[in-house]
């Protein structure tokens, strides 16, 4: 069965925790005051750029909005059972296939994009680290501030994630599927 990840409880808690009210934490990430109660409220889920907007803005790992840490040397994570974060608009979804342990230095995920998929400037992500994607279906944009690069099945990119860039789909029709490597972790 797979797990929808629920952040909004757990945003709430460290919010409180660090004396945030709502429109202190929307000022300080950058994240509407209406989206941020919505999140709280398990009405939306967050997308991937909004989240990273929080937990920065929390002087958080985004790690803490998922699953409790683990220590294990070795995690199998069977099939149906990996940690999903699907967006807000509900156009993408991230399927985690590492462990969550918060001494990793890797995540690998799944990135599935619904044809149509596009951008907004305020969407561009950039952290720390590099990223490793590989095409596994479709057709895949990865959109910098000045420059797109279009990968089909079998292509792959590497780049610094210090730029500001955003995964898309401009298919009309096509689910765009592929796998991604960061470092640091990122989730």
């Amino acid at each position: 069965m797979e797990d929808e990840i629920k952040v909004g409880s757990r945003l709430n808690k460290i919010r409180k925790e660090k004396g945030f009210s709502i429109a202190k934490l929307s000022t300080l990430s950058g994240v509407s005051t209406g989206l941020i109660s919505q999140i709280e409220r398990e009405m939306v889920v967050p997308s991937v750029v909004s989240l990273w907007r929080l937990a920065k803005a929390l002087d958080a790992d985004i790690s803490y909005f998922f699953d409790e840490e683990t220590h294990d040397d070795i995690q199998i994570i069977r099939s149906g059972s990996h940690r999903k974060i699907i967006t807000e608009k509900g156009t993408a979804s991230y399927e985690m296939l590492g462990s969550n342990a918060n001494d990793r230095m890797l995540d690998m995920c799944i990135v599935r994009i619904s044809p149509g998929e596009d951008y907004d400037e305020n969407d561009l992500a950039s952290h720390e680290g590099e990223e490793c994607g590989y095409v596994v279906e479709g057709t895949l944009t990865v959109h910098f501030k000045d420059e797109d690069y279009i990968l089909q099945k079998g292509d792959s990119i590497y780049f610094k994630s210090t730029q500001p860039h955003k995964y898309l789909n401009r298919s009309a029709t096509e689910e765009c599927i592929s796998v991604w490597s960061m470092t640091p972790h990122f989730f």
